[in-house]
């Protein structure tokens, strides 16, 4: 059954073209939805949000669709004026809110709500506001579409449109105003060209009026006789409207609704094409969906859960980690464990004086991805949009081997900001773009040059389904979302990353793992070729790659990818700061190691000198082998502090390896431990090897080094983050280390 639609129409070109997507994506328009000026005699309104030029015209759409139109009478004014909104009482966005509300009241069916929203995030913001107080869905299928292709495919998709108003240079009201779009197409482009106009107007240079399209199945509109009015005869970019006199409708041959002529069992049984004028006042506060509340204590005691901590030593940017101990395998309930760690980041938080909108990036770890639905409804009760004014994190949720390493069934890393300079992109509409982020979860967030970009699957930005033809589609689709969201910031991943993490579902064929590897190879090189090629000549980061082998993903995907981007601020002084694999010879020594050449072998390293250095330490049996032996040629195993198994006194070894050879990283290029934001430690569970006893190694580890070093300091909690996994590698053919350490580390 197709899920119906209010569509929001401005009589404009881009709310009935917008309609026309949801159609051709397997909706259908229930309803139509206008906001018109208080006084009808009145053409335009001075308002960001809303079209009404030309407004004595909408209301023929009802009989030309043979669908309802509810509209009402813009009340409010502009009162809040940031770009996000918030429910502010007199706005004119609670005319959308009360308008939208009684046809949802009306007609319970719908389920969603379609604007034509291209390039504004003003105006889609406000939708998405509205709708999610409403409890639906915005589609906006024209977001961020190349506007020359948009409007070249309303014209051959047969959608008729005047000029009913002109504000830009090269644009002239006596010669445009009633003109058609394929008229003035050619013109568009050319201002384009010259002068860098919106081809569509979305900088305000035109707006237009529908008279034809092939949503109106009933009747075209024909406009019989107009009045042109001058608002301003500037000499460069005049100003006027068109304001219509007389028009009448013409009957088509074939009379069938958009809507198919739908029964329906709602309480509303007006005419199809009847016309409903909503009242009520914007002033009133009101509201149809209970916003989340600060979840209480109640009977949850935090102190009666293992809850343990690790925490980076950055005082600007840093991690924390919350994990349950559950060797006993005691926990049954995923939401309340999910419950505890939260809380316990919470209160973290607090103690530092930050709260969830200091936080960059969420990392949600769960046990079960079937309770994948019951793990977000307790998420979106402690991480809110109230309660992150600048912007929600994003998140990456995968599922893990968490029961098996002795763990509860939830996990969180979070990464905290002390400061309030994140820039959020958070798209909550359905589009052509990008999947969409419905709750409090965001595409990215950009810090201090670094874009944190939540886990992308391969789903079908329109459909939101995961897409078809198996792993390495999904891996194409998935690159492509991520592309799609680092152009937004002016980059991308092909130039840009600094670390790639791809993960890998247990569902993949072995025989795919090789194809998923040539695929992410060959995408990544065309798009490079293609940006190079228009002009992009900076210099390009080589980015690190880490595989990771997870039960399962969201949705039963195949794979999920995770970039972490360099954005940087001046795109054309790049090449001044960017340099990849520096290796001056100035590490010191810690436990008798010494360079050699097969360590380098081991690393992955991606340096911007100056801001930051990624480093991916990957150990396998080989590189373990090595290890050891150099080990016992210096000491005797014997003699390791470490009093347990001989698997772990070789695993202190190890431990002390990757801590030598991640300070000697960081100590060629200025950095020092306080300056890690995150230091995370894959290990697969089949290492057979205690999470606790693992976590105890390293930290021993780390108390070594700070007696010997004063380039580390020792606090309660440990640094080190450790993550279970199936698998990790630097390869998809190849997650088969004993484990991989990523090490992020940015200047202070």
């Amino acid at each position: 059954m197709k899920k119906g639609v209010v569509g929001l129409v401005s009589g404009g070109k881009d709310s009935c073209f917008a309609m026309m997507k949801c159609l051709h994506y397997g909706y259908k328009i229930v309803a139509l939805a206008n906001l018109m000026p208080a006084d009808d005699s009145v053409d335009e309104l001075d308002s960001y949000m809303y079209q009404t030029v030309g407004h004595q015209i909408v209301v023929s759409y009802s009989k030309c669709m043979g669908v309802p139109l509810f509209r009402r009478r813009i009340q409010g004014s502009t009162r809040h004026h940031d770009l996000s909104y918030s429910l502010t009482p007199g706005d004119e966005v609670e005319d959308m809110f009360i308008l939208l509300n009684e046809i949802k009241r009306q007609i319970p069916s719908i389920t969603a709500v379609s604007s034509g929203a291209i390039a504004s995030d003003y105006q889609r913001l406000r939708v998405e506001s509205v709708c999610s107080r409403l409890g639906l869905v915005s589609l906006a299928y024209l977001w961020r579409q190349d506007q020359s292709l948009l409007l070249e495919e309303m014209i051959k998709a047969g959608l008729v449109a005047i000029f009913v108003k002109v504000a830009a240079i090269g644009l002239d009201p006596l010669k445009h105003l009633g003109k058609e779009l394929p008229y003035l197409n050619a013109h568009l482009l050319k201002l384009k060209e010259l002068y860098g106009s919106n081809v569509c107007g979305e900088g305000g240079e035109y707006e237009t009026l529908t008279l034809d399209c092939p949503l109106f199945k009933n009747a075209r509109v024909v406009l019989d006789e107009f009045q042109v009015v001058l608002h301003s005869s500037d000499s460069i970019a005049p100003v006027g409207i068109l304001h219509p006199l007389k028009y009448h409708l013409e009957h088509k041959e074939v009379s069938t609704s958009v809507s198919d002529c739908n029964t329906r069992n709602d309480a509303y049984q007006e005419e199809m094409d009847s016309v409903c004028e909503v009242q009520g006042n914007c002033l009133q506060r009101c509201d149809a969906k209970s916003q989340p509340t600060d979840v209480a204590v109640d009977s949850f005691k935090a102190k009666d859960h293992k809850l343990h901590i690790s925490k980076t030593k950055s005082s600007n940017i840093f991690s924390i980690s919350c994990w349950l101990e559950d060797s006993c395998k005691t926990s049954v309930d995923s939401q309340e464990d999910l419950k505890a760690v939260l809380q316990k980041i919470e209160l973290e938080l607090m103690e530092y004086g930050f709260s969830w909108e200091n936080v960059l990036y969420i990392h949600l770890y769960i046990a079960d991805m079937n309770k994948f639905g019951i793990a977000n409804e307790t998420y979106v009760k402690f991480i809110t949009q109230e309660k992150c004014r600048f912007g929600v994190p994003s998140r990456s949720t995968i599922e893990l081997p968490l029961l098996q390493a002795g763990l509860g069934r939830a996990y969180i890393e979070v990464l905290v900001a002390k400061d309030q300079g994140k820039r959020v992109l958070h798209v909550q509409s359905i589009s052509c773009w990008a999947p969409s982020c419905i709750g409090p979860y965001s595409q990215a967030t950009l810090h201090k040059e670094i874009l944190h970009m939540a886990g992308q699957l391969g789903l079908d930005p329109p459909t939101m389904l995961v897409c078809s033809g198996g792993p390495t589609a999904e891996l194409e689709q998935a690159l492509s979302n991520s592309e799609a969201v680092a152009n937004c910031f002016n980059c991308s991943i092909s130039l840009s990353t600094i670390l790639f993490v791809i993960y890998c579902s247990t569902s993949i064929p072995t025989s795919d793992m090789a194809s998923i590897q040539e695929k992410q190879d060959e995408i990544l090189k065309e798009m490079k070729s293609q940006r190079l090629d228009n002009g992009n000549v900076y210099e390009v980061l080589d980015p690190n790659f880490l595989y990771v082998l997870v039960p399962d993903l969201p949705k039963g995907a195949f794979v999920e990818v995770k970039p972490i981007l360099y954005a940087a601020e001046n795109e054309e002084t790049a090449t001044d700061h960017v340099r990849v694999d520096l290796s001056p010879n100035m590490a010191e020594s810690y436990w008798g190691f010494q360079h050699k050449n097969w360590h380098d072998f081991c690393l992955q390293k991606c340096i911007v000198q100056g801001k930051m250095c990624a480093v991916i330490l990957s150990i396998t049996d080989e590189v373990a082998v090595k290890i050891c032996s150099e080990e016992s040629t210096n000491s005797n195993l014997d003699d390791v502090g470490c009093q347990g198994s001989l698997m772990e006194r070789k695993m202190e070894i190890i431990a002390r390896f990757c801590l030598y050879c991640l300070d000697k990283i960081l100590l060629e290029n200025y950095l020092s431990w306080d300056d890690a934001t995150n230091l995370r430690l894959y290990y697969p569970t089949s290492l057979d090897m205690s999470h606790g006893t693992l976590l105890k190694i390293f930290s021993r580890a780390f108390g070594e080094f700070a007696e010997i070093s004063e380039r580390v300091k020792i606090n309660e909690e440990p640094m080190i983050n450790l993550v279970p996994v199936l698998g990790v590698g630097r390869s998809a053919t190849s997650m088969d280390d004993i484990f991989a350490c990523e090490l992020f580390a940015t200047k202070s």
